[in-house]
């Protein structure tokens, strides 16, 4: 399985997702802030699948979370998650180096669905048109 970066300052939805990955099998590594998550990933030297982060938060937002982690260690996933509409706004210029963004609430299958796309590595297009079609 995967080894997951989670930055998340909200402790129920950070325990929430650090339980639902560790379920999933995933080797979950938890940070309260974008700065810990950026200092894990020196001390991890970039040894991570995925970084899985919140885009607003204390010390450093995930938006310079996803910046330094892209340049630093490029070929981490990177995904983000936001309960804000304009933060996921602010996420639109990212679009070469994010692989997408979760909206939060979001329930445990979309959180593990996300998760395994983005591990996958299939290309967020084409999942945009297998919901549509799926949806109807």
């Amino acid at each position: 399985m995967a080894r997951i970066l989670v930055a998340e300052d909200d402790d129920s939805v950070r325990a929430f997702v650090v339980s639902a990955l560790g379920m999933k099998g995933h080797e979950v590594i938890a940070a309260e802030d974008g700065g810990l998550a950026a200092e894990t990933l020196a001390e991890e030297a970039g040894k991570f699948d995925l970084l899985l982060s919140d885009i607003k938060m204390p010390i450093m937002d995930g938006i310079a979370l996803a910046l330094s982690t892209a340049a630093d260690y490029p070929d981490i996933t990177i995904v983000l998650m936001t309960g804000f509409a304009d933060q996921r706004e602010r996420a639109h210029g990212l679009e070469t180096l994010i692989y997408d963004v979760i909206v939060k609430p979001f329930t445990l299958a979309d959180l593990l669905a996300k998760v395994d796309d983005a591990l996958e590595g299939r290309p967020v297009e084409v999942l945009s048109l297998a919901r549509r079609e799926r949806d109807g």
